[in-house]
């Protein structure tokens, strides 16, 4: 029993010392911890200010120069690719042929319908040479009715028959319109065969190669031209007012920092779009362009409206 007592007592005893050492951490922990949450708080204020305050004398805008002209030639019927005439880095001018699709069978069948336009035409001959004829016949029936050697029945049957004819002749001038349409459609298919260069510019680009099978509305060439250079971009709308046409604005690229341009405002959008409250300005290269390229990245400078 006194064993028993004894394991009791110091059961008691090792809890009480438990419970006074936890209730003295309380009261520190409690005071540190103000003291290490406000230091990064007072800290941090001075400089998130300093930064909203800071001001630029100018406003940089950065974009691609860009060409007028600069297309992708596509096929505009199928076909197969016999030659090549141009590739990547040609420099080519407008209605030079860049490549020629396989058009033998368009050609057989263009000399079809020439045949035919001449057989028509020829038939078209002899229906005049016969208007001829029944127009004199009618005419010597109208002097042999005058002398009375013959009936009025027989005149108005030269007459009818003279008048039909014309109408033959009629048809077949339109018959001859249709074949030369038929024609001139064909000519057309033909021509559809020669890939052409719609301006002056250089080939950026080949997609196709000889013996390749080509559908219409597939690419074949990308061209562009290489002057003027321009550069389209927007801007705030509190720049209306500040830029007018005419206006020459520094330009530069940071491929190439050594070169300094000048680029003109050609255009001032008159709209501010609403969905981003800003305005689009268009710009041309003036001076000679150095190594600047369509599709450089460039940038212009401007001064910052008050």
């Amino acid at each position: 029993m006194k064993s028993k007592k004894k394991k009791l007592l110091l059961v008691l005893v090792g809890a009480a010392i438990l419970q006074g050492g936890c209730s003295d951490s309380k009261p520190e922990t409690a005071a540190a911890a103000p003291s290490a949450v406000s230091p990064p708080i007072s800290a941090a204020s001075p400089s998130t200010s300093s930064a909203l305050i800071k001001t630029d004398d100018y406003f940089t805008v950065s974009g691609p120069l860009i060409v007028e002209h600069q297309v992708d030639v596509t096929a505009q019927r199928d076909g197969i690719v016999v030659s090549l005439s141009a590739d990547t880095g040609k420099r080519v001018i407008t209605g030079e042929v860049l490549a020629r699709l396989d058009e033998r069978q368009l050609f057989a069948n263009l000399e079809a319908a020439r045949a035919k336009s001449r057989g028509i035409a020829a038939d078209l001959k002899n229906w005049e040479s016969e208007a001829e004829v029944l127009k004199a016949d009618y005419v010597r029936q109208q002097h042999l009715w005058e002398l009375g050697l013959t009936s009025e029945e027989q005149l108005q049957h030269a007459r009818y028959k003279a008048e039909s004819d014309q109408w033959d002749i009629k048809r077949v001038e339109e018959t001859l319109n249709t074949a030369h349409n038929e024609e001139r459609s064909l000519e057309l298919e033909v021509e559809k065969t020669h890939i052409i260069a719609p301006f002056d510019g250089i080939v950026a680009r080949r997609y196709v190669r000889v013996g390749q099978g080509v559908s219409k509305g597939d690419r074949l060439f990308w061209i562009t031209a290489e002057a003027p250079l321009r550069m389209r971009f927007t801007l705030p709308e509190k720049f209306i007012g500040h830029l007018k046409q005419g206006q020459s604005l520094p330009l530069t690229s940071p491929d190439v920092p050594q070169e300094q341009h000048l680029a003109k405002i050609i255009a001032v959008s008159p709209v501010v779009d609403p969905s981003s409250g800003t305005i689009e300005i268009l710009v041309e290269l003036t001076g000679p362009r150095g190594v600047l390229r369509p599709g450089m990245t460039t940038s212009v400078r401007l001064q910052n409206p008050r």
